[in-house]
C-alpha cells in the first residue's frame, strides 16, 4: 500500500510538472507574439476605406529620417522662405462656407460609374468614374480654386482623383483625372500630370484625423511652394514651371523637419503631425503658398492646436536626397539608401499641360493669398539612379504558433503519464 501511494505521488508530480511546462510555454509564446505584433503595428501602413494607401514599400510610406541632406538644401529653403511659417492647410469647421482642407469620399465596389469629360483627356484616364455628382468638392460647390474631388472605391481599392471638377448632368466635367490602384506601386506615365501638378496622387499626402487619433501618421505629407523649378525628381512625373533656376525646388522634392527641433511641448495633434514630418517628411506636389501642408477636413481637428504649427519656420526643414531610394524610375517602389546626388533637371518636349488655379484654405485666422499654378510642359527625363543594396528590413519574430508549443507539451505530458500508468498497472494488476 505504501508503494502504491508513492507511485501515485510520483504521478502527481509528473502531472504538476507538465502543467507548469504548458503554462510556461504559452506565456513565453504569447509574450513573443505580443512583441512581434507591436513591431508590426509600429510599421503599419496607412489605410482608408478598407484599402492600403499603396504598398508598404511605396515611396510615400518610407521612413526617410536617416537619408542624407541634399547638397542644395539651403538654396531650396531660402527660395521657399526660411523665415516663413509652416501652415496646416486643413482643420475643423468652415472657411468661406466650405470645409477646410481637401475632402475625400469612400464608395462601395458596387458604385456605378458616371461619364467624365476632361479638358486634358490626353493625360487623363477615361471614365466612367464611380464618383457620385454629390461628392464633396475642395473649396465647396462655388469654389474658384482647384476643386479637387477624391474618391476611394472599396473592394476594388482604386483611387479616383479629379482637378477642376464640376458636376454636369449625370456626370462630371473636369480639367484632368487620374486613377490609381492602391495595391500597386505604379506611377503615371512619365511627363503626365494628374489631379496634382507633380503628377502624384493627392490622398496619400493628406494628414487625416483618424490617423492622428490612432497615434501616428505613417506616411509623407503633401506641401506646396511659391515658386518651383522646371524639373521634377522621383516619384513626381511632371513639373509646372517655366523657370530653370536650379536653386528653386523641383516637383517631388522631399523635405523633412530637422531632428534637433524640439516638439515635446506641442499639443498632441500637432506633435503627431510634426513627428511624421521628422520620420516621413513631405513631398512638394504643387505651386502655392510655401510650407502649406495638406490634410483632410474633420470637425475633430482642434484649430488652435494646428495653429501652433506656425511657430515652425522654413529654416527648421531640410531637403532630403532620395535618389538612392529609387529601384525603378517608373515605379514608386522604394528602399532606403545613403548615396547623395543632385536632382535631374527635366528636358521639355511637347504639348503644354493644364494651367491650374491653386486655392488657399485657412484655420481660424485666415490670411488669404492669390495663388496660381504655372503652365506645365510634358517632359522626358532619365531619372534612373545608381544605388546600393538597401539594408535588410527588420522583420517580426518568426514565433511558432501557440498551438504547436501546447501540442508538444501535451504530447510530452501524455507520454510521461502513460509510462506512469503502465508501471502502476504492471505492479498492481
Amino acid at each position: 500500500m505504501y508503494l502504491q501511494k508513492r507511485q501515485w505521488r510520483k504521478g502527481c508530480i509528473y502531472a504538476l510538472a507538465c502543467l507548469i511546462m504548458v503554462l510556461s510555454m504559452v506565456s513565453l509564446t504569447s509574450q513573443g507574439a505580443a512583441k512581434a505584433t507591436a513591431r508590426l503595428e509600429n510599421q503599419q501602413q496607412s489605410y482608408a476605406g478598407g484599402c492600403p494607401i499603396f504598398p508598404a514599400d511605396n515611396a510615400w510610406n518610407q521612413d526617410i529620417s536617416a537619408l542624407p541632406v541634399h547638397p542644395l538644401s539651403a538654396n531650396y529653403v531660402a527660395s521657399m522662405g526660411g523665415a516663413q511659417s509652416m501652415h496646416a492647410d486643413f482643420g475643423a469647421g468652415l472657411y468661406n462656407g466650405a470645409p477646410i482642407g481637401i475632402p475625400y469620399a469612400v464608395v462601395p465596389a458596387s458604385q456605378p460609374g458616371v461619364p467624365v469629360q476632361f479638358d486634358y483627356a490626353g493625360e487623363s484616364e477615361p471614365g466612367p468614374y464611380p464618383v457620385p455628382t454629390t461628392t464633396a468638392i475642395e473649396g465647396g460647390a462655388q469654389s474658384s480654386g482647384d476643386r479637387h474631388v477624391l474618391v476611394i472605391q472599396s473592394g476594388t481599392c482604386k483611387l479616383y482623383e479629379m482637378f477642376s471638377s464640376y458636376p454636369q448632368g449625370t456626370g462630371w466635367h473636369a480639367g484632368s483625372g487620374a486613377v490609381w490602384n492602391l495595391t500597386t506601386n505604379d506611377l503615371r506615365p512619365q511627363g503626365w500630370t494628374s489631379a496634382d501638378a507633380a503628377g502624384l496622387p493627392i490622398l496619400p499626402g493628406l494628414a487625416r484625423y483618424d490617423e492622428v487619433a490612432s497615434g501616428a501618421i505613417n506616411h509623407a505629407l503633401r506641401f506646396t511652394a511659391n515658386a518651383t523649378q522646371k524639373a521634377f525628381v522621383w516619384p513626381a512625373r511632371h513639373f509646372a514651371s517655366s523657370n530653370s533656376d536650379p536653386n528653386l525646388p523641383p516637383m517631388g522634392l522631399r523635405m523633412r523637419l530637422k531632428a534637433n527641433i524640439d516638439i515635446s511641448a506641442y499639443p498632441p495633434q500637432t506633435r503627431i503631425v510634426l513627428t511624421a514630418l521628422k520620420r516621413y517628411g513631405m513631398i512638394l506636389a504643387d505651386n502655392g503658398s510655401s510650407w502649406f501642408v495638406g490634410g483632410a477636413p474633420d470637425d475633430r481637428w482642434i484649430n488652435d492646436d494646428l495653429a501652433s504649427l506656425r511657430s515652425i519656420k522654413g529654416s527648421d526643414f531640410e531637403a532630403v536626397d532620395t535618389s538612392s531610394m529609387v529601384i525603378n524610375a517608373n515605379s514608386a517602389q522604394a528602399h532606403g539608401a545613403v548615396a547623395a546626388s543632385t536632382p535631374v533637371p527635366a528636358t521639355p518636349t511637347h504639348s503644354a499641360s493644364p494651367t491650374k488655379q491653386a486655392v488657399q484654405t485657412a484655420n481660424k485666422t485666415p490670411s488669404p493669398l492669390a495663388l496660381r499654378r504655372r503652365p506645365g510642359i510634358n517632359i522626358t527625363t532619365d531619372t534612373t539612379q545608381t544605388h546600393s543594396q538597401a539594408p535588410a528590413r527588420e522583420k517580426a519574430a518568426d514565433n511558432p504558433p501557440v498551438f504547436l508549443w501546447v501540442g508538444l507539451a501535451l504530447a510530452i505530458c501524455t507520454s510521461a503519464g502513460g509510462l506512469v500508468g503502465i508501471r502502476l498497472w504492471r505492479k498492481y494488476r
